[in-house]
């Protein structure tokens, strides 16, 4: 594709594939989208079109310098390209007049309002399913190829341009226009662009298969989108909420591994290896929030991350406030995960014997009966209790049931030890 020069360059760009151009285009890329979308409509083709600018830009601006104005640059290549391919469609349709009556002679100005969020709530479009939803999120918003979501998730590049495709049709059929939702619609949409950064998140810091825990660069691009969303949503508790959860956990990774990949459970840890300014960030966050806005899921999900936060010895852990945080949490936003932590809770509180009986309870639910995290929790409770040979089966049957090889790895090291 020919893209001209747009705006001038300065010479010596960054390396190709470099962490500073990779995130230049990532900020960028939801930039672009917007205003495509504004002037011509049609999300699909302008999100063609923005990605192809956005590739344009990986290949050219590492030769030709990064140009004075690089949004811009990119959003008159993007229009460039849109108008190509309106201009292909409407020669189908013998419209070439009115066609050609839409190219500009010069290109507009980059706006200044920042589409970002508006653009978050089309992605995440009750209309389309959760894969279809953070595939398109990635994409759009993240500036994600096709190539890097499908390695991110692991699953053929077909498959997640199928999703992308099926997603921009699904908006395009059910006529969605590219602006904010009315008020009554706010917050079940804000609802669902939260779910969808929080599904990106968790899949990053631990991933559903394969053979690495973490895959930092979904995690990465989950705080960078939900501190996006928090700039331009300050008093939403729940924005507030998640960015602070994400900081948390987040800054638990580079202990959550050891040298050989191995998972490394959370009282093992070495609390040192914990990144501070990420913890003072979320606790200073979640404190704030707590005491301004009503509280939601991941505002409590966010005070029990800090809570271990607080403790530089597991045994300072405060189990008690745990606890009664996980029961708020259960009566707010119940699910099989938040049973099987707050089971932990108890345990710890209570006893393990406590804790057996309760998850025996828990697992008569179906979604718990089967998991591995059931057959994990109850192991670990089995070895508090002091009966080794029941762990070991337990620990032996998760390692079974689980995908993720790292996981596999220290369930099958846990049945060894015992």
């Amino acid at each position: 594709m020919s893209t001209g020069t747009p705006d001038a360059a300065r010479p010596g760009g960054p390396e190709p594939g470099s962490p500073e151009l990779e995130g230049l285009l990532r900020e960028l890329a939801p930039r672009i989208v917007g205003p495509l979308v504004r002037r011509y409509g049609a999300f699909d083709l302008c999100e063609d079109a923005a990605q192809e600018a956005l590739l344009a830009a990986a290949t050219q601006w590492p030769v030709d310098g990064v140009p004075d104005q690089p949004l811009n640059w990119l959003i008159t290549v993007a229009s460039r390209r849109r108008i190509e391919l309106l201009r292909s469609e409407a020669a189908r349709r013998k419209r070439e007049e009115t066609v050609a009556a839409t190219e500009p002679t010069d290109p507009a100005p980059a706006p200044q309002t920042d589409d970002t969020l508006t653009l978050l709530f089309l992605c995440c479009h009750p209309a389309l399913t959760p894969p279809s939803q953070i595939a398109l999120t990635l994409r759009a918003v993240g500036g994600l190829t096709t190539a890097e979501i499908a390695r991110a998730f692991l699953v053929p590049e077909a498959t997640i341009g199928q999703r992308i495709s099926r997603a921009k049709a699904s908006i395009k059929a059910g006529g969605a226009t590219f602006r904010m939702p009315p008020p009554d619609e706010l917050g079940p949409r804000l609802a669902a662009v939260l779910h969808v950064l929080y599904l990106i998140f968790n899949e990053g810091y631990t991933a559903s298969s394969g053979e690495s825990l973490h895959r930092v660069e979904l995690s990465t691009e989950a705080i960078r989108l939900t501190r996006q969303l928090h700039e331009q949503l300050p008093a939403e508790g729940e924005v507030s909420g998640l960015l602070a959860l994400m900081l948390l956990t987040d800054a638990r990774r580079p202990a959550r591994t050891a040298p050989s990949g191995a998972l490394v459970p959370l009282p093992e840890q070495d609390r040192s290896r914990w990144h501070r300014a990420s913890i003072a960030e979320g606790t200073e966050l979640i404190t704030r929030t707590l005491r301004t806005a009503p509280i939601g899921p991941y505002q409590l999900q966010a005070a029990i991350a800090a809570v271990h936060a607080e403790a530089l010895d597991p045994a300072d852990t405060d189990w008690r406030q745990i606890l009664v945080l996980y029961e708020l949490l259960e009566t707010l936003s119940p699910g099989p995960i938040v049973t099987l932590n707050r089971i932990v809770a108890v345990a710890m509180v209570h006893g393990p014997r406590t804790g057996l009986d309760r998850l025996d309870r828990a697992a008569e639910d179906p979604a718990l009966a089967n998991h591995y995290r059931t057959t994990a929790v109850r192991a670990h409770l089995l070895e508090l209790a002091g009966d080794a040979e029941a762990a070991r089966t337990a620990y032996e049957q998760a390692a079974r049931q689980t995908q993720s090889f790292p996981e596999r790895q220290y369930l099958t090291a846990r049945a060894a030890a015992l």
